[in-house]
This record gives C-alpha cells, structure tokens and sequence, in this order.
C-alpha cells in the first residue's frame, strides 16, 4: 500500500507499544522513545503495518500517561519532540504507519486547564470541565461512579463544587458541551498529524460526553452484570452507564474529528468500553463513513475463553447490530491479563488462536510480547504501581502483570529492557521466551506469529474480503472469506478432536506453513487445536 493510500488501515495489523515498558536507552529504567526507535526492525520483520504507542505525553504520571498535562509534548521520562520525529521518520521508513493513543475524554488536574478551571465559577476556563453543584444535603449531584472504584465526583473546596472523573480522582473529565473544549482537542490531533503521525487510537471514546442534565443512571440486574469493563469487585458493574457516557452528542463530535483525518489520510480506531452496548455503539460510531474508521470492542478480551459459539453468537450480533461496522480485534492489551493466561491456553492452542485472529473481518491490535507467547507477570504486591491493582489487591491484582517489560534476550535478569532497574521487575520465565531466544527457531512462537501475518497479508481477501457462512459445531468454528480469491476456514477450539465437513466444491490446502491440515476429503480431521485453511480452486 502506498503511503497516501486512504483506506492503508482496513485489515492491517496494528502492533500496540506500551513506552514504559518496551525499551529503555539511558538506564534509568523506563522505557522511551529512543528505545522504540531502536527496535522497530523487530516490528517490521514481524510484518505488522503500524504501530499504535500508548501516551507519551507530559504527565504527573498517576495513571502513567494515561493522565495528560500537555497533549502538545513529551514528557521528559520518554524524551523529546525531536526523539518522537525520529521515530516517526524510521517508522516510515520501515514502512510502518505510526498511531499515537489520544485521551480526550479527561485530563490531569495538573493541566493548566484545570489549574485555572478550579480556580473560580468565572475565569475563561471555567466551563471546560463537568462541574456541578451539591444536593442540598451536600452529596453528589448523582450516582455516577468511577471506573476505579467509588463516586465519581470529587469535591472542590475552591469552587465549593463537585468535578467529574469517571477515573481518578486526579483525571477530571472535560467538559466536550463547551465548543472551546472541543476545537482545544481537535487542534492537539492536528498538532500530532503535521508531524506525521498517520492516525490514533481513541482512549474510552465512548466517554466524551455526559449527560447535560446530571441524570441517575438505572440500577443494573445481579444477573445481568459482567467483569468486561470493571473486575467484579468493583460496583461500577452495578449500574446501567446510561447518562454518564455513550451520549448521542458525541457522534457530532466524532464528525469533526474525521473531516480533522480526512486531509492526511488518517485513521483512527476508538476505544468502546461498554458491557452491554459495545457492538451498537461501535455501529454507530464506525458508520456512514464520516466517523471514525474502526472501533476496538470487548468481545474478545473477556475474561473467559474465546468459544466458537461465543465466536458466532459475536459475528451474529455485529451482523445484527453493526453490519457496515469495522472492528479491530484484540486478544491482549496494557489493561487486561494476557491472554495465554487469561484463558489457560498451551502453546498449540495460542498457535491456534493467533491464525484465527488473522482470518476474521476486521482489524487486528496485537500488544507487545504477544508474538512470543508471553504469560501474564507475577508481580507481588510490594512491587506493584498501578493504582488499580493497589485499591483492589488481593481480589484484583490490576494491570501491572500484562505492563512488565519486554524481553529482548535471555542472558541478563532484565531480558535486555534496561542497563539499570526496571521500573517492573521481569518475570524470570519470560526470559526463555525472548526475542533473541526465539528469533532463528523455525518452531517458535515468534515465528508462528510472523508466519501468521505474512499469511494474512498475502491473502488480501483476509484484510479486505466478505466474511460469511459462519457457524459452529461443537468446539469447531468455520466460515468463508470472500473476495478476489474464496477461502475456506476452519478452528477446532478445543483439545479434543473433532471434525469438519469441507463445501462443495474444489478446493487446495493452503498455510501448511502454519500447521493447517490436509483437505483432501470430504470430512476434514482436526486433531486438538487444529486448524483448516483451503482456497477454492
């Protein structure tokens, strides 16, 4: 694909860099750009497309980024503005795209924004951020709570009101209602797409704007609540998110954003962090073309295993919900436990896992280490950071686990990360699975993976294609892509054996590389975690 190439994003593999974590070039044990800059040769043999990096930008750090202070900088843990165009500069080179994570739906209260906003009820930022005044007895305006835990209001001595934070205390949200607030973040993503950057990921884009009327949101049925979003012992799983998030302003909004893209060939791919709306809302945002281009639900980063029936029942309700939407699929990421872990899988059934990842319609995120099987960090609780995981331990250990940092070789305690103390210490069974152990093994892990992606690329019908005739026997998914080529695809989901019958028709086996087995009859043998791939002829 050509860099000018509009539609470069629609069935690619997007590689997600969290930059703490991925390597550190001056020993102070952080990872920084730099350190990015000097691996994506690891990237690009990979043969993903673009990288997505997790925030980079000036920050107090109290939820690692995730907590900006300036959405025009770097902060100085991770280098400068001049490092960043560099990376970018190699990136492209390389021809990898580069996708930077912008989270608009709050900030740090160390921003200027809020410094002035709190300061008085008339100064000019006044309104850039949701305040709201007591009820008479002095509580909160309503029974909004915050994804890490408790209300999500916090009082304001200064304003004598309370302000918003559907996080931290520390990340009130903005005030999207005011126009101000809006054209401030739009002017930050040019900032980034006039020094290269060739798209974003939208952190929680589902929570840009709240109810302008303060409302209750419904109590939630015990039987109806799920841990996608929040882990179990948290009582943000006890409401309907009604009126705190999911607003319809918010689609307006997302207008402007794209006609922002549109000149630069820019993509951007939004977080929907909904347990019970996700497909319809990525619908939405995803439709008509003037919104954004793709939407990275939850449906396969749940905590149980992925199921070839849950597989189906998903593509049926995306065909109900959102037949037109595009998703971008993710087994892992920085917030949730890795997936060889979450769902207990052996290494033939991650190898299983990683193709079925690259034949689905859609996008693909895969998170940093993925590619080497990595299993979730033990991390005990005196080496913990995240806040999450410090307010809920022992029942929920937070994010730490998926964060510890990449391992490049075997032969040092911190698997090539750092020269000094990494600010996670590394799991000492990840050293067997470094790059450098991995990295001229014919069977290994890593090699799946780039074999995987190499397969997926080859076959533009897997990045571009139709996606039909999807079902589920027992344990065995299977469906077709379509496009300038037929495919046939088949996943046995299971340990046990189990079978498939092939379509009429001729057909040839294909990905033999990748383990895929013969096709030479009518009733197709999968052994345990066994897989058929076939084009038909």
């Amino acid at each position: 694909m050509t860099q000018t190439d509009p539609d470069w994003w629609r069935g690619a593999v997007i590689y997600q860099i969290y930059p703490r974590s991925y390597q550190d070039s001056n020993g102070d044990g952080i990872g920084d750009l730099k350190g990015i800059t000097a691996r994506l040769d690891h990237i690009a043999r990979l043969g993903a497309d673009a990288i997505w990096i997790s925030p980079f930008f000036t920050s107090p750090m109290k939820d690692f980024g995730y907590d900006v202070s300036d959405y025009c900088d770097v902060d100085p843990m991770f280098g400068t503005l001049a490092d960043f165009d560099a990376l970018v500069a190699r990136a492209h080179d390389l021809g990898l795209k580069v996708m930077i994570d912008l989270v608009l739906s709050h900030a740090s209260d160390q921003h200027p924004w809020f410094k002035q906003s709190r300061k008085d009820r008339v100064n000019d930022k006044a309104d850039w951020f949701v305040w709201a005044e007591p009820k008479p007895d002095g509580t909160p305006p309503n029974n909004w709570l915050s994804v890490f835990g408790g209300p999500a209001w916090q009082w304001d001595a200064r304003r004598q009101q309370y302000y918003l934070h559907n996080f931290l205390t520390s990340q009130p949200d903005l005030n999207l209602h005011h126009m101000p607030v809006q054209e401030a973040l739009l002017d930050a993503a040019r900032f980034w797409l006039e020094r290269g950057v060739n798209g974003f990921r939208l952190d929680t884009i589902n929570f840009y704007f709240a109810d302008k009327y303060l409302r209750d949101n419904p109590s939630l049925p015990p039987e109806l609540r799920n841990d996608s979003i929040a882990p179990k012992v948290n009582p943000y799983n006890h409401q309907v998110h009604l009126f705190s998030k999911n607003q319809p302003e918010n689609l307006d909004f997302l207008r402007k954003f794209r006609a922002v893209l549109n000149p630069f060939n820019a993509a951007a791919v939004g977080e929907v962090g909904d347990a019970q709306r996700g497909l319809e809302i990525m619908a939405e945002y995803t439709s008509g073309g003037d919104k954004v281009q793709m939407c990275y639900p939850f449906e396969m980063l749940q905590p149980t295993r992925l199921t070839a029936g849950a597989l189906v029942e998903t593509f049926a309700r995306m065909q109900a919900k959102a037949p037109d939407a595009w998703p971008c699929w993710a087994y892992s990421n920085h917030d949730v436990i890795r997936h060889v872990t979450r769902w207990g899988l052996s290494d033939a059934a991650a190898r299983s896992y990683t193709v079925l990842l690259m034949c689905l319609r859609g996008s693909v995120c895969l998170y940093q280490g993925e590619e080497l099987g990595l299993p979730e960090a033990d991390v005990a609780l005196e080496d913990l950071q995240d806040p999450y995981g410090i307010e809920f331990w022992p029942e929920f250990k937070g994010r730490d686990g998926c964060r510890t940092p990449m391992v490049w070789v075997s032969d040092n305690a911190s698997g090539g990360f750092t020269t000094g103390k990494p600010w996670l210490p590394v799991d000492a069974r990840h050293l067997g699975r470094s790059v450098a152990a991995q990295g001229d093994e014919a069977g290994s892990m890593l090699a799946h993976y780039r074999h995987a992606l190499a397969f997926r690329r080859a076959h533009e019908v897997l990045r571009t294609g139709a996606m039909d005739g999807i079902a589920a026997a027992g344990d065995v998914a299977r469906f077709l892509r379509r496009g300038d080529e037929v495919l046939f695809c088949a996943f046995n989901l299971d340990e046990k054996a189990g079978s498939v019958a092939l379509p009429d028709g001729t057909w040839e086996q294909i990905g033999t590389e990748l383990g895929s087995v013969p096709v030479d009859a009518a009733e197709i043998h999968l052994p345990g975690w066994g897989f058929a791939l076939a084009r038909q002829a």
